[in-house]
């Protein structure tokens, strides 16, 4: 295990995109309540989630998640990371804009202190001086306690990093960043070296490729007119089929869902700390908690990575 701020972290961060949106109160609370009771303790959510939806303006999901934090009595239990930079009102990482969206959560989420604020896509229109700076005057506020990068290359990770250094402020020390057993190129070919250099925690967003990992894709006809059918479609070929199919077979000899051995999968590379996975529902809760407790053998790492290999090379 890893530690984040002097915690160890559970086998799965939870994803907090579907409350509010595709989760109603209910059952956030359900799956929020269920992830803690199984040990888990870090919770991923952004400013913007979902602002994408009909009548939605952004923050719904903090809103959710500070509710459950005030009835539940479970805010010691658990970690919470936010993110700033796609909020409507809130767009991009100037000073006063990451200053002004860091209250806002705050104020949703009925907390004094957000443990692990990310900086969710990179600006640059926006001096990456400025926004370390404004980054570093919200830790030494006391309104975060640690920084994060995500959907940042390892040339912009690498010049913050520089300029931290060159002014003192305080280092990010997480990076969140798409990766999946049918997604690999980016994080492989350039993130995961910065983040061995800087040693950054790795918290892999999309672990299930939104939800092709979990099997339940397999032709055209399951994809039509589904939610995320869009987003699926890049995953949707033979090579990332076939992956589907060798961890499935795995999956079968371990008596797990398919998308347990995906997880397991993220949890065996390189600096990664833990995947995010989300529940709409909280029967969906145990496919993702199981992978915490899974640790694949080196031949089903290895079956895993070379079927995998093929949509990268």
């Amino acid at each position: 295990m890893t530690k984040l701020l002097g915690n160890e972290v559970y086998g799965l961060v939870l994803g907090g995109n579907t409350f509010g949106w595709t989760s109603d109160e209910n059952q956030s609370q359900q799956v929020l309540n269920k992830y803690v009771e199984a040990g888990g303790n870090v919770i991923d959510t952004a400013d913007v989630y979902s602002a994408w939806a009909p009548g939605h303006s952004g923050g719904e999901s903090e809103i959710v998640l500070g509710r459950w934090l005030a009835t539940s009595g479970k805010r010691d239990q658990v970690m919470i990371a936010t993110k700033v930079s796609q909020h409507p009102q809130y767009s991009g990482l100037s000073a006063g804009n990451v200053a002004s969206a860091a209250d806002e959560s705050l104020l949703r989420l009925g907390i004094d202190t957000i443990d692990l604020y990310y900086a969710h896509f990179d600006d640059t229109q926006t001096p990456l001086e400025e926004t370390a700076t404004a980054f570093d005057a919200l830790v030494k506020e006391g309104k975060i306690r640690a920084i994060g990068l995500s959907n940042y290359s390892p040339e912009r990770i690498r010049q913050w990093f520089n300029i931290a250094r060159e002014n003192n402020l305080t280092l990010p020390i997480a990076l969140e960043p798409q990766y999946n057993l049918v997604y690999r190129k980016d994080y492989e070919d350039g993130l995961m070296q910065v983040a061995q250099e800087e040693n950054l925690m790795v918290f892999p967003y999309f672990s299930l490729a939104a939800g092709f990992l979990t099997g339940k894709y397999r032709t055209q006809d399951d994809l039509k007119g589904k939610q995320r059918e869009g987003m699926v479609q890049d995953f949707f070929t033979p090579a990332g089929l076939d992956v589907v199919s060798v961890a499935e077979q795995i999956a079968q000899d371990h008596h797990v869902a398919i998308a347990t051995v995906a997880l397991a999968w993220l949890k065996s590379r390189p600096q990664v700390s833990a995947p995010i996975a989300s529940a709409r529902i909280p029967d969906q809760l145990p496919a993702l908690l199981d992978a915490a407790q899974l640790d694949l053998n080196a031949e089903e790492l290895k079956a895993l990575n070379d079927i995998s290999d093929k949509i990268i090379s």
